[in-house]
């Protein structure tokens, strides 16, 4: 009897080691496998003075304080896409002197934002102002490798510079 005692404790303790080995090797493969990095980038109006066109431009860097750029790149103050993928699209824009007790407002600003190209452009998002101070817009697309998004804003209506009323941002959700 002494014998089968010595012989059961000695698999439960083959089986202890099986089975803490076993939870390791789970572990290692299901939980520590790195994500891919995804692209994403938040930055903030660059507005250095009266506005020539109706395409914002836009600005990021740690001097900026909140912007930055983790992939796509600015090009002439647009964001140019990198990777293909499917990317969150946000966008915030407030009218600079413009207040919510104000009686009369700007009805006809309209903020769009879009894929531009020489050849072809795409609007992937837009609206109207109307009797709203902000305008805040999202959507999830499909970009592709060295698309360039615009974001364009009625050219009478002046941006708030402000980087908490203003900004524009990617997030890559899938490769």
């Amino acid at each position: 009897m002494e014998e089968n005692r010595a012989r059961c404790q000695v698999v439960i303790g083959v089986l202890s080691v099986a089975g803490v080995v076993g939870l390791v090797i789970c572990y290692a493969v299901f939980f520590t496998r790195t994500q891919p990095e995804m692209d994403m980038a938040e930055l903030q109006l660059n507005l250095t003075g009266p506005r020539q066109e109706p395409r914002l431009r836009w600005q990021a860097g740690p001097s900026l304080g909140r912007s930055f750029l983790h992939g796509p790149a600015l090009v002439d103050g647009q964001l140019r896409v990198l990777r293909d993928g499917i990317y969150r699209l946000h966008i915030q824009v407030t009218l600079a002197r413009c207040s919510p007790t104000q009686d009369v407002r700007d009805h006809s600003a309209t903020l769009t934002v879009g894929i531009c190209s020489a050849s072809n452009s795409i609007t992937l998002l837009r609206r109207d102002f109307g009797q709203d101070c902000t305008v805040d817009l999202q959507r999830l697309t499909q970009l592709a490798s060295g698309d360039i998004l615009c974001s364009n804003l009625t050219l009478q209506a002046q941006p708030s510079p402000n980087d908490y009323e203003t900004f524009f941002g990617i997030q890559q959700v899938r490769s």
